[in-house]
């Protein structure tokens, strides 16, 4: 019974945090553009006819669909994670509903366990709602089964994960929604640019100078903590391969570990800091 109650709570939390955030008319904007985005791509298409490059005909059409599309959910996707991510602790700080639920017998690993837990269901709704009108434009489209787009969407949901676990984790040590705004931004952006410190690194190494020195030991060490969220992603799969084709050069289980080994690390971050916090 003791193992039930411990869950109950977080539990409960999860499903609030859920509740309200399904309310917040910013996330429900998001989500209401990226669909019709993701809608309207189809009549956008249809105005373009299929043209002829050598002996291979190129599809148009269907490229700006899905260009169209992938861009809308990575956009629009990471725009609710961070968003949701960023307010949950402190809208309830600043309105002192935080008080009244840790003054319950519930501890502050329960309580920052169900309003992460709760934000995930949100980012999970509406990824799969993004994803299902992509889904369907993509069957009309073509006619055939798009388990590519499966896969991405899997591989995208665990890119948004370890962005929303460090959101959450500035978040835990913040009293507004603002900080940690702009920290998912940083870490998203930062995330997608891993490789591009690795090229730094790389060129830094072919110069003795001091600064090109320092500058590459920098680029190092950040592309050694930072997640490259390059790795999740399939658009140029999605934009280049048939859509029933297996994803190339991908390994999954090994992608999945290394977005939950993030999202733990960020989690466990979040817990730290809001241990230390004075409520």
């Amino acid at each position: 019974m003791s193992g039930v109650n411990a869950f109950r709570g977080p539990w409960t939390i999860a499903v609030y945090t859920w509740r309200e955030g399904l309310r917040k008319k910013t996330l429900i904007g998001f989500l209401i553009l990226s669909l019709l985005v993701i809608f309207g791509s189809n009549f956008m298409g249809s105005f373009l006819n299929q043209s002829t490059v050598g002996s291979e005909e190129l599809d148009v059409n269907l490229k700006l669909v899905k260009d169209i599309c992938v861009s809308t959910i990575s956009i629009f996707g990471v725009l609710i994670t961070i968003f949701i991510s960023a307010a949950a602790v402190p809208n309830e700080t600043e309105n002192k509903v935080i008080y009244s639920i840790l003054s319950k017998p519930i501890s502050r690993l329960q309580y920052l366990l169900g309003k992460f837990i709760g934000i995930q269901f949100i980012v999970i709704i509406n990824l799969a709602l993004m994803g299902l009108l992509f889904f369907m434009a993509l069957w009309f489209q073509q006619g055939t089964l798009p388990t590519l787009l499966l896969w991405s969407i899997l591989l995208t949901y665990f890119e948004f994960l370890i962005v929303s676990a460090f959101t959450f984790a500035i978040s835990c040590a913040a009293t507004s929604s603002v900080l940690p705004t702009i920290g998912g931004f940083f870490i998203y952006l930062t995330g997608n640019l891993t490789e591009y410190l690795n090229d730094v690194k790389i060129r830094s190494g072919e110069s003795e100078e001091f600064l090109d020195v320092i500058i590459g030991q920098t680029a190092s060490v950040l592309s050694s903590i930072l997640p490259n969220l390059q790795n999740f992603s399939l658009k140029q799969d999605i934009l280049n391969l048939q859509l029933n084709d297996p994803p190339s050069d991908m390994q999954f289980t090994r992608l999945l570990i290394y977005g939950v080994t993030y999202a733990v690390s960020g989690f466990i971050i979040a817990v730290w800091v809001f241990r230390r916090r004075e409520l």
